[in-house]
């Protein structure tokens, strides 16, 4: 773990015990997310990226979760052996989360600005009026209009996209090292969505945090990251700076990703790609590569062996035997 490396988390494995048997929802990830930088996890829905997300804030309930491996180190201290007391100091004030719905994580019955305050008394020795004032700068910083009237007011007298912003002010409140944001902008219209990731730039550069940015739009991902970790059935496939994931992709799931976003150029007439078949069972993942049932590319090996993850270049990783030294050259083209 470098000194530039916010984040580290090697070898996580979480399943949740069911009375149908054990789901191995997160099997086994790598990544890493530096100091001041956007890491994007892409991937469709059911792959992990929500549970790796409650994961690092410690948030799934134990049980039926259950952390069968790995660290998740923050700023060299591992966030798995910390009891709950000492992360309730690190959720909202070091790391803070920005969820999918904000009517299901703001409180209906509290003003927006109690809410924000209460976040900022948490954790900062200030007083109840320096809290509130706090707490309308921050939603000055969000853009949100009118702010002082805001303050007073209900999430259910807001617009979507102002509840959105009105979670942001919340989540950044304490100045955070790291954002996790899961889908925040799956909810919104177009406009209000770019609306939405502009003022998470703009507030990342202000304050210098890094961020985890959980979705599954690529256009989000193009906008907003440096980075890119490609999800699929609980692990991670492929890894990169955005520029090599989206201009020379390795993996076969990546590059079906990429080919099923629409585009200006292509031929209307035509269907939208799809990728065939569904993820597979996390019940009973398979032995080997759990995309070798939807691959074009699937080769003997890759239904019993799990491909390791491999340096394609300087800036990409891919777990995918088409990458072996020994794998013919007629399997690799495309």
């Amino acid at each position: 773990m470098t000194a530039e490396t916010l984040l580290k988390v090697d070898n996580l494995k979480v399943s949740f015990k069911t009375y149908a048997g054990e789901v191995q929802s997160v099997r086994g990830i790598n990544f890493e997310v530096k100091k001041g930088e956007c890491l994007g996890i892409v991937g469709e829905s059911g792959c992990g990226k929500s549970v790796t997300s409650q994961a690092i804030m410690q948030l799934l309930k134990t049980p039926p979760a259950m952390y069968k491996e790995g660290n998740i180190v923050f700023e060299g201290e591992d966030l798995l052996k910390k009891s709950e007391k000492e992360m309730q100091k690190v959720r909202g004030n070091s790391i803070s989360m920005i969820f999918q719905d904000p009517m299901t994580s703001l409180n209906p019955t509290q003003k927006i600005g109690k809410q924000i305050a209460e976040v900022l008394r948490e954790h900062k020795n200030i007083s109840k009026a320096e809290a509130y004032a706090e707490a309308e700068k921050m939603l000055e910083l969000v853009s949100m209009p009118e702010p002082k009237k805001r303050m007073n007011q209900y999430p259910h007298e807001f617009s979507g996209g102002m509840r959105q912003r009105a979670m942001i002010a919340m989540a950044l409140a304490c100045r955070p090292k790291l954002i996790i944001a899961d889908e925040p902008t799956t909810a919104l219209d177009v406009t209000v969505q770019a609306q939405i990731l502009e003022l998470l730039q703009k507030v990342q550069k202000e304050i210098g945090m890094s961020i985890i940015m959980i979705t599954h739009d690529l256009g989000v991902v193009a906008k907003m990251c440096d980075r890119v970790a490609v999800m699929y059935a609980g692990q991670i496939v492929e890894q990169g700076s955005v520029e090599a994931i989206f201009n020379r992709p390795s993996h076969p799931y990546t590059k079906g990703l990429l080919s099923a976003v629409p585009s200006m150029e292509m031929d209307r007439s035509k269907a939208l790609t799809t990728i065939p078949g569904t993820p597979p069972d996390l019940f009973a993942p398979p032995a080997g590569c759990g995309f070798y049932a939807r691959c074009n590319k699937a080769m003997k090996v890759c239904q019993n062996h799990m491909p390791q993850m491999q340096m394609i270049d300087g800036e990409l990783t891919s777990a995918c035997w088409l990458n072996h030294p020994m794998c013919p050259a007629q399997n690799r083209n495309d």
